[in-house]
């Protein structure tokens, strides 16, 4: 974080190139277009004031920056000026007054691009960026964004177009440009891997300090030698065996650590910026999910980020702390981002509120080289963005076999789900891996299971404990397929990763689609309940994800409606999804911390 920034969202001009003759005619040249949209909102939504939802393949966008915009960034001589992109689905290319300035291809990750040198100081400057998001084109990684015009089933309206934040910000020359957190409880330090704008010339130097409550809690410096640095910072305080447990992030507890970036030439500092983290660690292991090395039974409920009058975009920036808040509320201590990389403001509020994340990657529906390398670009560039949040405990890269259709019978599609579990672990070693959630997995840290049953006592049945585990686990899982092609899943957790999906629709919504149907509130609630406690009766799950938060579109089975109207008092909803923990036969009995 720095404080020279400024959000240029708001109203863009904007045109579609139905015949796509923008590049030979030179659009980029163009100063103003022959409608209006507001950024960051996809052309398909209401709120973008477009509300178009046919098929475009490109859309043109167009930004004066005037001198106060300028100013405003905090840019001055000797500094550079970076226009930042949080997403653009699906290809970018960004002009400024008619010079390209870079291209970037991935609809759900951010991109930046250094404009100082063809900004014309005192005179109009123009920025101009050209989308294209081929609708029909089924290799893009685009998740639950339909391919047929209207949506169907559990398909929505797509979301094309610039749908995060565009920002200006204003850096000096040799700048900090990333930095990966890491704790280690066992050690009691803190890790820190910074990336910088440029090498250094002889003489650098990076300082960090990390501080809780005002109270300095460590202090270290490197020499820098080149663009990418690594730190280690000594916390003295987490050396006593009973209290490192106090500053902790944990959902009960979401402790955040306040950290200050220097970096500095010959003594004289050239960048600071401000950041935090947590001291936590997740793991599995003996058929638990361990948080600080303490089991934490996980409960999580399936969210799709959609809203009705924005798509994938939040409608504001206050709505992505609301619906932390309100999983919180309903008794969750996690949610599962479902075939979408959330808006980084969602996982801000997550970190300070307490909101464990499943991390999961928008799938593509085709099995090509190009679909593969345009998911890994994806996933590589999501591991990074989000690597230093606390509240992300688990990575899904591949979901219900979506993009590897027949994992069972081909190995080449194996061996890539493998892969992708590999490479996420060298990356970042410290948070679990589930390789295909739902089924057919591959060398997965967590046996995800989705299973919509509606009888509440063949669901009881089938969790009751590993030997009926076992069962399933030998024949054809609940939807029809195997749940494991390859590794030994003996002492991984299981969880019910998807289930209940109970449709009750108040609205009457055309097409409305659940897996099961409730007609009454009363009815609505004696299913809830019945399922939850078919779940909370397993003695062998390690945590569930219930679908769904919210009812999207014909899709009705949320537990509230699509404004988050809870669908039943919240008090009744948390009771049913809280359970009796009692009935966990390794729930901890620590007397000095509160374990949920």
């Amino acid at each position: 974080m720095r404080s020279e920034w400024l959000d240029i969202s708001g109203p863009w001009g904007f045109a579609f190139d139905v015949g796509g003759e923008g590049l030979r005619q030179r659009w980029y040249n163009r100063t103003e277009f022959d409608q209006t949209i507001v950024v960051p909102f996809p052309p398909e939504s209401a709120a973008s004031g477009v509300h178009d939802t046919g098929f475009h393949n490109v859309l043109w966008y167009h930004r004066q920056l005037s001198d106060d915009d300028i100013r405003a960034s905090g840019h001055v001589e000797g500094r550079r000026l970076i226009v930042r992109f949080g997403a653009v689905d699906y290809r970018a290319i960004v002009w400024v007054n008619g010079e390209r300035v870079g291209s970037h291809e991935g609809g759900h990750t951010p991109f930046s691009f250094d404009i100082t040198d063809v900004i014309q100081p005192g005179g109009e400057n123009h920025l101009v960026v050209r989308v294209e998001d081929d609708p029909l084109d089924v290799s893009q990684p685009r998740g639950k964004q339909d391919w047929r015009e209207s949506p169907h089933v559990i398909w929505y309206h797509r979301t094309s177009g610039i749908w995060q934040p565009v920002w200006l910000e204003s850096v000096p020359v040799f700048a900090i440009d990333w930095i990966h957190w890491r704790s280690d409880d066992a050690t009691a330090q803190v890790h820190a891997r910074v990336g910088l704008t440029a090498a250094p010339a002889a003489g650098a130097m990076l300082e960090v300090e990390l501080d809780f409550a005002g109270k300095v809690l460590g202090r270290a410096s490197v020499l820098v030698g080149s663009a990418e640095v690594e730190l280690h910072i000594p916390l003295a305080r987490q050396t006593n065996g009973q209290a490192y447990h106090e500053l902790l992030w944990s959902p009960r507890r979401p402790r955040l650590i306040d950290a200050r970036v220097t970096l500095s030439m010959d003594g004289e500092r050239t960048d600071a910026v401000a950041s935090y983290l947590g001291l936590r660690s997740a793991v599995v292991d003996r058929g638990v999910f361990l948080l600080n090395d303490r089991p934490l039974y996980v409960k999580s409920v399936l969210n799709q980020g959609y809203w009705p009058e924005s798509h994938l975009a939040a409608p504001s920036a206050d709505a992505l702390r609301d619906e932390v808040q309100l999983i919180k509320d309903l008794g969750f201590n996690a949610t599962r981002m479902h075939q979408k990389f959330e808006d980084p403001r969602f996982l801000f509020w997550a970190d300070r509120l307490g909101l464990m994340v499943w991390g999961e990657a928008p799938a593509n529906f085709t099995f090509t080289p190009t679909s593969v390398r345009r998911t890994v670009r994806e996933w590589l560039e999501v591991v990074h963005r989000d690597f230093s949040h606390p509240s992300i405990v688990t990575w899904v890269p591949l979901n219900e076999s979506w993009g590897v259709q027949h994992i069972a019978h081909d190995a080449s599609m194996r061996h890539y789900a493998a892969s992708l579990v590999d490479l996420t672990k060298a990356l970042d070693p410290t948070r679990p891996v589930v390789s295909n959630d739902g089924w057919e997995q591959v060398d997965t840290d967590i046996l995800g299971i989705h299973d919509y049953e509606g009888d509440a006592d063949i669901l009881r049945e089938r969790y009751r404990d590993r030997t009926a585990v076992d069962e399933l686990l030998a024949g054809v899982g609940p939807a029809g397929r195997r749940l494991v092609v390859r590794g030994d899943v003996s002492e991984a957790p299981v969880m019910l990763t998807e289930f209940g999906g109970i449709s009750f629709d108040i609205e009457l919504t055309k097409d409305a689609w659940g897996y099961t149907d409730a007609t009454t509130a009363a009815e609505f609630q004696v299913r809830l309940e019945s399922v939850m406690r078919a779940v909370h009766d397993s003695r062998v799950l390690a945590g569930f994800c219930y679908t769904q938060l919210s009812d999207t579109l014909q899709e009705t089975n949320g537990l509230v409606r699509a404004d988050r109207t809870p669908k039943l008092p919240v008090e009744v909803i948390r009771k049913a999804m809280v359970g009796p923990i009692e009935r966990r036969p390794w729930e901890p009995r620590d007397p000095w911390e509160p374990w949920e």
